[in-house]
């Protein structure tokens, strides 16, 4: 009974030490939340000012040209995007990104078909696992505090990719943030460009280098900018997804400890009946000797 006691006694320890370290990592993510749905919410008025940009260039250009980004083709190899995180411990974030993804492989009779780009660790090692053609060697991480830069050589890859007909079209597969509680797995075709959301600038601009100069300098540019504002927009799922997945550890942690400290009462409490017995029986005994 004592080794038992002790055991319990152990268990109790280590859960609560457990439950010390994901309260720690729910309060990291909390902040880290708040953080990154700050920096999405203040990227969206410039991505507002770029589509308005380019949206006025391209209705005034679209008379007389038509840019290759933006132009319709037929479809013989898709691009899938997924972005994922570099580390675990976020719930489901990254599994709903491989179902999403495994669903519209299966879609396609061959590998050739399709390629995917990945965005986070976790995407790249299982693109590996699953042997789907990849369209890069090395996985792209993604910091904590997102920057562009880390964005731009696959982007640029991705474009270049496109307009050299290696690929038809461009998917991206990612977690976008409703709230701290829900996150979805949305799908978002950016490539080819075929509409524009943005308000067309009242401002009447003169282009020096010509229309169609400016629009090869402008709309790689609004592809990379909706790249990284959509990784803006699953880096705070990420977080809010493991803060949640913390908050119940945490829990559950809680929950076991509760039932193991009744335990553990229960089993001193039979170690106390079962000593006092003894000495009863004893004290009995030699009573009746006398």
């Amino acid at each position: 009974m004592a080794n038992s006691l002790h055991e319990v006694k152990a268990r109790i320890e280590s859960t609560k030490s457990t439950a010390q370290t994901t309260k720690t990592m729910y309060m990291v993510s909390q902040s880290k939340v708040k953080r990154a749905e700050k920096t999405y919410k203040d990227y969206q008025p410039f991505m507002k000012s770029i589509s308005s940009m380019v949206t006025s260039i391209v209705k005034k250009a679209e008379l007389d040209y038509s840019h290759p980004l933006m132009t319709k083709r037929e479809v013989n190899k898709i691009c899938y995007l997924i972005i994922t995180s570099d580390r675990g411990l976020a719930g489901a974030y990254n599994s709903n990104i491989f179902k999403a993804l495994d669903a519209k492989v299966l879609n396609h009779n061959s590998k050739d078909e399709f390629v995917v780009a990945t965005i986070g660790k976790k995407g790249f090692a299982y693109v590996e696992q699953k042997g789907y053609p990849r369209i890069e060697d090395e996985p792209t991480f993604v910091r904590d505090d997102v920057m562009f830069l880390d964005v731009v050589p696959l982007a640029e890859k991705i474009i270049k990719s496109y307009l050299s007909g290696d690929i038809d079209k461009l998917v991206i597969i990612y977690n976008h943030f409703v709230n701290t509680l829900q996150q979805e797995v949305a799908e978002m075709e950016i490539l080819p460009i075929e509409s524009l959301d943005g308000d067309v600038l009242e401002t009447d601009y003169i282009y020096e280098s010509g229309i169609e100069k400016t629009l090869d300098m402008m709309l790689p540019m609004y592809i990379e900018d909706m790249i990284y504002g959509i990784i803006l927009d699953a880096k705070t799922s990420e977080h809010a997804s493991r803060m949640n997945s913390m908050r119940s550890a945490s829990d559950n942690a809680d929950e076991v400890i509760a039932k193991l400290q009744l335990l553990y009462n229960r089993a001193r409490q039979n170690v106390i009946t079962s000593e006092l017995i003894d000495i009863i029986g004893g004290a009995n005994a030699i009573g009746g000797k006398e």
